[in-house]
């Protein structure tokens, strides 16, 4: 047992994020889970330096039970490389572990989660947050920064703006790698997934001052 005061091993936390994720998958704090198939909960080591957290699994993600997998996700992950980050040294996370979907026909389609769904899945992110202890904490989009910074944070005028914030040594926040998949017409769409891109060699500089 440790001490009091000292910080847990690396085997500790990963311990405490196994039996997080584990309880996770039993959450019924909200009525989400009537509608997805599964709880996703985040992925990565419990050593990660930095943590993503996007707004909720999608259609994808939420059969797959892994985060960040469909078309978006494939995004992310391209540019994460591309801004030379280690994969093993990011943990990917939502702020809502189930998929908030409106059947269509065959499809189902993405709703944003409610002010309520996102505080009944408040704690699960708190316990990957205590546990992964990452020095770097990146939201993004609107969903993710309004969960970890408040209302004041606004993705389009503070993206690559580092906050104050007890959560992490580095808070930061940019777009959803969805928001690029949604630009109209192809121009527009290589310029933005260039700016995100560049928000995360931004990311990755301040990251490796701080080591």
């Amino acid at each position: 047992m440790a001490k009091a005061g000292k910080p847990p091993s690396k085997a500790a936390r990963r311990k405490r994020l196994t039996q997080v994720r584990e309880d996770a998958a039993l959450c019924r704090r909200c009525d989400l889970w009537k509608r997805g198939t599964q709880t996703v909960f985040g992925e990565g080591a419990a050593t990660a330096r930095v943590m993503l957290v996007g707004e909720q699994p999608g259609d994808q993600e939420d059969l797959a039970g892994e985060p960040f997998v469909g078309p978006a996700g494939q995004l992310l992950r391209a540019a994460l490389e591309e801004a030379g980050f280690d994969p093993a040294d990011v943990y990917l996370t939502n702020a809502v572990k189930h998929f908030k979907l409106q059947p269509r026909g065959k499809r189902r389609i993405h709703e944003k989660p409610n002010r309520e769904e996102v505080l009944a899945c408040r704690m699960w992110l708190d316990g990957e947050i205590e546990n992964v202890r990452p020095a770097m904490i990146v939201a993004l989009g609107a969903t993710a920064a309004g969960t970890l910074l408040g209302s004041a944070a606004k993705v389009t005028r503070d993206r690559g703006k580092f906050f104050e914030s007890t959560l992490a040594p580095l808070v930061s926040l940019t777009v959803h790698p969805s928001s690029i998949l949604r630009t109209p017409d192809s121009a527009a769409r290589r310029a933005a997934r260039e700016e995100f891109v560049n928000d995360l060699k931004t990311f990755a500089r301040k990251l490796g001052r701080n080591r």
